[in-house]
């Protein structure tokens, strides 16, 4: 449903209201689900009429849509059982406890359970957590005040608690416009017209009486307006009527999902999405529909597809992302990358190439001839190169032995990295799949070798079908397959395409998890991970080859694909009417080879034509720019951005690849060029050691000639210290939360000097509030938040934020800055936070009484409680590669645990340096891991130190010396891992090399702390790192300021190479992977 049309059902809302139709006001609320009446829902609880209450929230949320919802319809079904229960009326609590109740058993059996508990009792409030309750009423108004909070913290309700601002009778005024305009159209207007209807356009009698013709057109739609002065209203309503998507639909076939025909109904995993039958689904579905190219940009959704909104998945996954005031301004063609940075040369035509995920530099390519090969492009090195060969004859099936003795050559036809990027999986031309394992310096590793398919595999893509990844192939063979990616075994077969299936495109919307796929006959499908057969069957633009990508947010889906007489065809789809949005123009009229494209930003579209490379803003039709990379391009290069768009991959006529960047690009790629000179040195100076201490010798530490250094604007109620301190996922604010439990964000603007809006020392942020002006402050009772122990975590969209200061765990929106929720009253006090990296409602809360506890949000339930330390959690890390939690504590042991059952694996006590203190010396110790997931580095006071999280093995360790004579308060990776930045008790900061632990520099105190009484006593407490510029890092200070540090532009790096008079770095001698690979990276 368009905006208009939502903002009419307010009018007519406002229209029934004033007209005292009370019970119809309050149908339509529920049934269009745009306004929730907070107070007539009140009404109907104080009054107990508990089945309209259900059924006035079912027009919002179901009891399964997230852990609010689950809250909601629990308290209410709770309070309805013991009302029953108080009355002495055991037999309708029966009703209740099972027809209510017993669906929340599946979530927590002992809650289920000892509620039902409660009907053996004489009196339920013999029960100590029910001995409070009161009469009904009072009861009632309890429960009310947790609903309201409830309902404002759910998603679901975000945006349909507040009326529309409307004067008086707008409808009304509306149509009185309406009216006067079409008098005015009249060509003999009355000075007082007799209008007695509405159903047709008003039109005053000729003066001698006889009656006027009748309108020629609809008069549901209005009247030709007379001398086309004014354009018919019909043509531009945007009231028109809305059809259901059809089943042939991209949303349609989800909103159907439970049509009888063809198919049967899906899996019940979609029923909280369906919508009601649509009686010509089955028809529909047997006739293909190619939807017109030139459809109309503008786009009215239909009411169902606003039905699939409405529907949101559960909180912890899917809050929406918050922009702040400035963050959201048009980007220019100044932010794609087409200044020429780098020329890759690969020996053999590229077929395929994918950015890594994390490290936005190592670019994987797969070739003609079979082989793929890892680049550096920041270095211009390539890290590995593997040609192609079967690693397992034996286990091959007969044709794709007897394809091989026929002809050897095998090209590759796609490579991708998995969503984490530790796997990397090669499609080739003949049968067979690749996995490898992926480790630093490009170091790869056979995983699984997949005989896939009959003929040429097209194309690969991973996802996460139940939270497990899984490879999804097509081929030649016209079917398409989903494998286990651990352990290569096929999950499923889907058959139906008449054709070789071209490509793959899975997504999920809402809690459906699909996959689209396109074959050479230019036919698309879609399936659920069941096995049911398609769910849409249509041609795409060109009837021939074509891919389909949605935008990185996962919110708009392209295709591009090319004729066989060569016509280009890249589209916009409009998902809930199943019909094309927006065709781009600009190609080409005849294309000697499919057209390949890619997205960025959530802005840009870019595809290789004409010897160019194209952009379009995905907003506009035409072309909004192109380059030809300084020339060398095949007529349909192939392209590819990395993550933040910052760089493009580009292949050229003579086997090479050029890499593009824009400025942000440039910046990253000038940290590699610093890398490569002081690599050798790396090397060189990490040669120069005792061969029975393993020892370095010191050598000099460099001072950086004048670091650009931005203080934040004072933040008034940061009083004491900064406790904790964290820059937002976007990289355009920083999140400090101090010790006295309040919580300050700082944000930068998107302006002239600062086109990205991206945080820089050199510009100065904003402190950032809510219109309300609340404070974002911790629970706090019954506690000294000076003396306790905060913790923070933020959501991955930056939209809430999990915090706690010695009280309640308490979850905030980052846009209000309101409590959501709070859990987990002490004691035990948490004193560290971290999220699940596969599923977001799971949180590791270590506590200050030395346990674990696994925590599910989403059905508020301590899943898992581990025990291990002797002391206060101080840090906790989650490795995606080993599938384990790593924990540290103020014990000084860390200890490693399995994700998949808890259970303790290993466990180590850090090594006090000699002199530091006694080998069983104490400490709080952090530990945080590596881009690669393997490599674990740990903080204590008296040292920095790496190691092998695999074996719990040191590899490295750093000692202070001087010039670092102080005691180490804080540490942490760069956002590249390529640094150590480190702060210590005397003020200053060390710059370390993220590989031999090596110091690169050091900041003075007065670098950036200003001189004064009491300058002496400030130094850094805790150490964020910018998640995008791996050059900068922001300080919490013991004075409640916050500084941001990065390099001058002029050196571009911090430092001139590891150093010295620093202290030692133990090499632990090894022979396992890690260690060779460090070395040999320090051989590069």
């Amino acid at each position: 449903m368009s905006s208009l049309s939502r903002e009419l059902v307010f009018l007519i809302l406002q229209f029934l209201d004033e007209e005292k139709f009370k019970e119809t006001v309050h149908k339509l609320e529920q049934e269009s689900g745009f306004y929730f009446n907070m107070k007539y829902f009140e009404e109907q609880v104080q009054s107990g009429e508990w089945d309209e209450v259900e059924r006035y929230l079912s027009g919002f949320t179901k009891v399964d849509d997230n852990r609010y919802s689950m809250k909601i319809f629990f308290e209410i079904r709770k309070q309805k059982y013991l009302e029953a229960l108080d009355k002495q009326d055991r037999a309708r609590a029966v009703e209740i406890l099972v027809k209510d109740l017993k669906v929340f058993s599946s979530f927590n059996e002992e809650l289920y359970k000892e509620i039902t508990q409660l009907l053996t009792l004489d009196n339920f409030r013999e029960n100590e957590q029910l001995s409070k309750y009161g009469d009904t009423k009072s009861a009632r108004n309890i429960m009310l005040l947790e609903l309201k909070k409830l309902i404002e913290a759910n998603p679901l309700f975000r945006e349909k608690l507040t009326f529309p601002t409307l004067k008086a009778s707008r409808l009304r005024t509306l149509i009185n416009q309406s009216l006067n305009w079409q008098h005015q159209l009249c060509k003999n207007p009355r000075p007082n017209p007799d209008i007695k209807t509405l159903f047709v356009d008003h039109t005053c009698q000729p003066p001698n009486g006889t009656r006027a013709a009748p309108p020629p057109n609809n008069p549901l739609v209005g009247g030709l307006p007379k001398g086309g002065a004014f354009p018919s209203l019909g043509t531009h309503s945007p009231f028109q009527p809305a059809a259901p998507p059809s089943a042939t639909s991209l949303a349609g076939w989800m909103a159907n999902s439970n049509t009888p025909a063809p198919h049967p109904a899906v899996a019940p995993g979609s029923a909280t999405l369906a919508g009601p039958p649509n009686p010509v689904a089955g028809p529909l579905l047997k006739r293909p529909r190619t939807p017109p190219i030139n459809a109309t940009a503008m786009d009215y959704q239909s009411a169902d597809s606003e039905h699939l909104l409405k529907r949101s998945r559960p909180v912890m996954q899917t809050v929406d992302e918050v922009n702040y005031a400035g963050s959201s301004l048009p980007q220019s063609s100044d932010d794609l990358p087409k200044m020429l940075a780098r020329t890759l040369n690969q020996g053999s035509c590229v077929m395929s190439m994918d950015f890594h995920p994390v490290q936005q530099t190592i670019l994987l390519v797969g070739t003609n001839v079979g082989e793929i090969g890892i680049w550096e492009v920041g270095s211009k090195e390539r890290l590995t190169q593997r040609a192609f060969k079967v690693w397992d004859i034996s286990v091959c099936s007969m044709p794709m032995q007897a394809a091989l003795v026929k002809d050897p050559v095998v090209a590759v036809n796609r490579t991708m990295w998995s969503p984490d990027g530790t796997l990397l999986g090669v499609a080739f031309s003949k049968h067979i799949v690749h996995l490898y394992s992926y480790h630093l310096g490009g170091d790869l590793r056979p995983h699984r070798e997949i005989d896939a398919h009959i003929g040429s595999v097209n194309d690969i893509a991973f996802s996460h079908p139940n939270k497990q990844l899984s490879i999804i192939t097509c081929g030649d063979d016209k079917t398409i397959k989903v494998w286990d990616a651990s352990t290569g075994h096929k999950q499923y077969t889907f058959e139906g395409h008449d054709a070789a299936v071209y490509s793959v495109c899975p997504h999920h919307k809402e809690n459906i998890q699909f996959i689209f796929s396109t074959a050479v006959d230019g036919k698309i499908k879609a399936w659920l991970y069941d096995h049911l057969g398609s769910r849409v069957d249509y041609d795409a633009p060109g009837h021939w080859c074509t891919t389909m990508a949605y935008s990185a947010d996962g919110t708009r889906l392209f295709s591009c694909g090319t004729s066989k007489e060569g016509e280009s065809f890249l589209v916009e789809w409009n998902e809930s009417e199943g019909a094309i949005k927006r065709a781009y123009s600009g190609f080409r009229k005849r294309s000697s080879n499919v057209v390949q494209f890619d997205t960025t930003k959530n802005r840009f579209l870019a595809a290789g034509d004409e010897f160019l490379i194209k952009f379009w803003d995905m907003d506009n039709a035409s072309v909004l720019t192109s380059t030809d990379a300084e020339g060398g391009l095949p007529a349909s290069p192939r392209l590819r951005f990395n993550k933040e768009g910052s760089l493009l991959a580009v292949t050229t006529n003579d086997n090479g690849i050029k890499i593009l960047c824009n400025s942000d690009g440039l910046r990253l790629l000038r940290t590699f060029e610093s890398r490569a000179f002081e690599g050798g040195k790396l090397f060189i100076d990490a040669s120069v050691t005792s061969k029975t201490t393993g020892v370095t010798q010191p050598v000099a530490v460099s001072a950086p000639s004048g670091p650009i250094v931005g203080a934040l604007p004072p933040a008034g109620s940061i009083a004491a210290t900064v406790s904790r301190l964290i820059y937002t996922n976007s990289g355009v604010a920083i999140l400090a939360l101090a010790s006295n439990a309040v919580h300050k964000l700082w944000k930068w603007q998107r302006n002239e000097r600062n086109m990205s809006g991206k945080a820089s020392a050199s510009i100065a942020p904003q402190l950032w509030q809510p219109s309300s002006g609340i404070l974002m402050t911790n629970d706090i009772s019954e506690t000294n938040p000076e003396e306790a122990v905060p913790c923070i975590a933020l959501s991955k969209n930056d939209s809430y934020v999990m915090s706690a200061s010695g009280g309640k765990i308490s979850l905030f929106n980052m846009m209000t800055f309101k409590v959501m929720t709070t859990f987990m009253p002490p004691p035990p006090a948490a004193t560290f936070l971290a999220f699940h990296p596969q599923d977001n409602n799971i949180i590791a809360i270590g506590m200050e009484d030395s346990t674990i506890q696994i925590y599910n949000v989403q059905v508020d339930e301590v899943k898992s409680k581990l025990k291990g330390h002797s002391k206060k959690i101080s840090g906790l890390a989650f490795s995606n590669a080993l599938n384990v939690l790593v924990s540290s504590g103020a014990d000084s042991q860390v200890i490693v645990w399995s994700i998949d059952g808890w259970e303790k694996r290993r466990t180590k006590a850090i090594q006090i340096p000699a002199g530091r203190g006694s080998p069983s010396a104490t400490g709080d110790t952090k530990v945080q891991f590596h881009n690669d997931h393997i490599r674990l580095l740990v903080v204590h006071e008296t040292q920095l130190a790496i190691y092998d999280a695999s074996k719990l093995e040191r590899v490295r360790q750093w000692v202070p010396r001087d010039p670092f004579t102080s005691t180490l308060s804080a540490a942490t990776y760069s956002c590249d891992s390529q640094l150590v930045y480190a702060g210590f008790s005397d003020g200053s900061v060390g710059v370390m090399d993220g590989e031999s632990l090596l110091p690169r520099c050091r900041v003075a105190p007065s670098a950036y702390i200003s001189q004064g009484i009491g300058s002496a006593n400030i130094y850094p407490l805790v150490i964020a790192v910018h998640p995008s510029e791996s050059l900068q890092f922001a300080l919490g200070l013991s004075d409640g300021s916050v500084q941001v540090l990065e390099p001058l532009e002029t050196e571009g790096k911090w430092g001139t190479g590891p150093s010295s008079d620093n202290g030692a770095v133990v090499s632990t001698p090894s022979s396992s992977a890690v260690g060779n690979q460090n070395s040999e990276q320090a051989a590069r």
